[in-house]
């Protein structure tokens, strides 16, 4: 039977933690499991991230094995490899697999019923290989996407106006990666089409405004790595956001990464497309307007993926 205020996440590195310490002050929970390869490490940072209980909401944190998720209304998985100098992207992609295929049936294997978030890197590809080895219902199998990636555009085009980056209405889709694109064409703020907002504010200059952006925002990542070795706080919110949508059956549009089934022409891989998502994870996905050029980005994205996925053993 699924505890619905029961959370385990696997791994408990940067991300891991973060996100833990994000979901304990959310009040979505009363109950979270840490599970990490390190023993030590996660009954460390249940401990720590325990003593800050006094100051929030009741819940119970503790350091466990994969049987502890049979009652998990979620589980976030987070462990996984970084990439590191001289590696190739291919070279990742196969140790992290294979990671998984020592973390996914073993929670597979405890009966857990409820919805799988995954957040390691490289996210679509995980979240395929999660797809094929769990057993779930290929929509109870969530990854988190170009959530973030969604959320730094929209910062940044809040900058870019001067306006509260919640009434940017903007999303990036594709790979979580080098070849996700921003649907500019379906961009608003308050429902303004983004190029008559812009030009509200003396921003005329629209094509080169949006490659800077975009760039910005794709290489956002690396310019953190690059300043403090490691990104956690923003998927860590990330994390926070897309839990309280399922939790709280919200029913709300998130670019999350999930098993394409024949929207825009692609199938059995996973994307990240504007999604809403509910108590039962992918309730439907959006067919957000793009144009012919986002289009072409879009297959384009699908296509390095697919190159990428068509090297790799998914099987547990």
């Amino acid at each position: 039977m699924i505890n619905d205020r029961k959370v385990a996440i696997v791994g408990c590195g940067f991300v891991g933690s973060s996100s833990a310490f994000a979901l304990m002050q959310s009040r979505l929970f009363s109950e979270m499991v840490l599970i990490d390869v390190d023993r030590n490490r996660a009954e460390g940072e249940a401990l720590d991230i325990a003593h800050g209980v006094p100051f929030a909401s009741p819940m119970k944190i503790y350091a466990g094995d994969y049987s502890d998720v049979a009652d998990a209304a979620m589980v976030v998985v987070t462990a996984g490899a970084a990439q590191k100098p001289g590696e190739t992207r291919l070279d990742l992609v196969n140790k992290n697999v294979s990671i998984f295929k020592s973390i996914i049936p073993e929670i597979r294997k405890s009966g857990f019923e409820g919805i799988l978030l995954i957040v390691s890197n490289p996210v679509d590809v995980l979240t395929y290989a999660a797809v094929k080895m769990s057993g779930l219902p290929e929509g109870r199998v969530i990854g988190s996407g170009t959530v973030l990636d969604t959320a730094r555009l929209r910062h940044r085009l809040g900058e870019h106006v001067d306006v509260d980056p919640r009434d940017v209405h903007a999303y990036v889709m594709g790979e979580h990666g080098d070849s996700e694109f921003v649907a500019w064409s379906s961009a608003t703020v308050a429902g303004v089409p983004l190029v008559d907002f812009c030009e509200l504010h003396g921003h005329r200059d629209h094509d080169a405004a949006n490659r800077r952006i975009a760039e910005e925002v794709k290489n956002s990542a690396y310019t953190i790595i690059d300043k403090k070795h490691a990104t956690y706080y923003g998927v860590a919110m990330t994390v926070r956001r897309i839990c309280t949508a399922i939790m709280r059956d919200e029913k709300c549009v998130l670019p999350v990464s999930s098993l394409m089934v024949g929207e825009y022409g692609l199938d059995d891989i996973c994307i990240s497309l504007p999604t809403v998502v509910g108590k039962n994870g992918v309730v439907t996905r959006i067919p957000v307007p793009i144009n012919t050029e986002e289009n072409a980005e879009l297959h384009r994205s699908a296509a390095a993926l697919r190159a990428i996925m068509d090297k790799v053993d998914f099987d547990a």
